[in-house]
C-alpha cells in the first residue's frame, strides 16, 4: 500500500470536482503511481461546512436555505499574522485585508458550497460575496497587543451559492477582535465561538458545535476536531482505490484501525 495523505491546507481541493483540472490530473496521476489516496478537509472549511450540513439537511423535509456559520472572537487567537494581516484586524478601514479581497472568499469557501450542493442534488449556478466591516469604537488590548480605536474591529462575510436564481447554500463568518464590536450581529451562545449549521425549512433546524481542549482556546478545540477528522480517515482511505477524495466521500465515523479504536476510550 502507498502512503496516504491527509491535509487541511489546499482550499481548492476541498471539492476536487471543481478544482483546477491541471491540479486534479497531476495529483490523480501521482496518487495512482504511488498507490495512494488524498483527502483535504478541515473544520471551516471542512466537516462543519460539508458533511455536517448534508447530515442536517437529511433531518428536514423542506429546505429554503442552508447556512454554515462561524462566529468567533479573534482576541483569543494568538496568531498575529493571520489576525492582523490576513483578516485585517487593527488595520485601516480604507484598506481591504487579504482575506476579504474580491474572489478570495470564493476561492476558500466556494468548494464547500459546491460540495454541499452536490451532496443534496443541487446545481450551484453562481457564487457571490458580501462583506461588511466595522471599526472599533474604543481601543482594546489582547494577547497580541493593542488594537486601536477606529481600526477594523469586526467583519461579517457571506459567501452565497445560488441555484435557479435563489440563495440556497450560504457560508457566513461573523468575526470580531473584541466582543464589544458589532454587538447587533449574531453572537456565540457561550464563550468565544460557535460553528453552526442553520436550515431554514421544515423544521427550522440549528445545530451548534463547539470544541474545548484542556488548557487551550476554542480555536485549539476546533483545530483538534479537524486533525481528528483527518487522522480518522486514514484507515478508510487505505481501503480505497488510489485517487483524490472529499469530505462527502469519507464517512463522519469511518472504521478505525484496531490500535486507534483501542485508544479512543479513556
Amino acid at each position: 500500500a502507498g502512503v496516504h495523505v491527509v491535509t487541511p491546507s489546499l482550499y481548492s481541493l476541498y471539492d476536487p470536482r471543481s478544482a483546477p483540472p491541471e491540479w486534479v490530473q497531476r495529483l490523480t496521476g501521482a496518487a495512482e503511481d504511488g498507490r495512494a489516496a488524498l483527502l483535504v478537509s478541515g473544520v471551516d472549511p471542512g466537516w462543519a461546512n460539508d458533511a455536517l450540513a448534508v447530515t442536517a439537511a437529511g433531518l428536514c423535509t423542506r429546505i429554503n436555505t442552508i447556512t454554515c456559520q462561524e462566529i468567533f472572537d479573534y482576541s483569543t487567537y494568538d496568531q498575529p499574522y493571520a489576525v492582523r494581516v490576513s483578516c485585517g484586524f487593527g488595520g485601516p478601514m480604507d484598506e481591504t485585508p487579504m482575506m476579504l479581497l474580491p474572489t478570495i472568499p470564493t476561492m476558500v469557501w466556494g468548494g464547500n458550497i459546491r460540495l454541499i450542493g452536490r451532496g443534496l442534488g443541487l446545481e450551484i449556478d453562481e457564487i457571490t460575496e458580501e462583506v461588511e466591516r466595522l471599526p472599533l469604537a474604543d481601543s482594546v488590548d489582547t494577547v497580541m497587543g493593542r488594537f486601536d480605536k477606529g481600526t477594523q474591529g469586526a467583519f461579517f462575510l457571506r459567501v452565497i451559492g445560488w441555484s435557479g436564481g435563489r440563495q440556497r447554500v450560504i457560508v457566513e463568518h461573523i468575526t470580531r477582535i473584541d466582543p464589544s464590536c458589532a454587538p447587533h450581529w449574531p453572537q456565540p451562545d457561550q464563550g468565544v465561538g460557535d460553528h453552526r449549521v442553520i436550515v431554514d425549512g421544515d423544521p427550522q433546524l440549528t445545530i451548534v458545535t463547539r470544541a474545548d481542549v484542556p488548557g487551550g482556546t476554542r480555536a485549539d478545540g476546533g483545530n483538534t476536531t479537524a486533525a481528528n477528522r483527518l487522522l480518522g480517515a486514514i484507515s478508510w482511505l487505505a481501503a480505497q482505490k488510489p485517487g483524490i477524495y472529499d469530505g462527502l466521500d469519507v464517512p463522519l465515523h469511518p472504521p478505525l484501525a484496531p490500535e486507534l479504536e483501542a485508544t479512543r476510550w479513556s
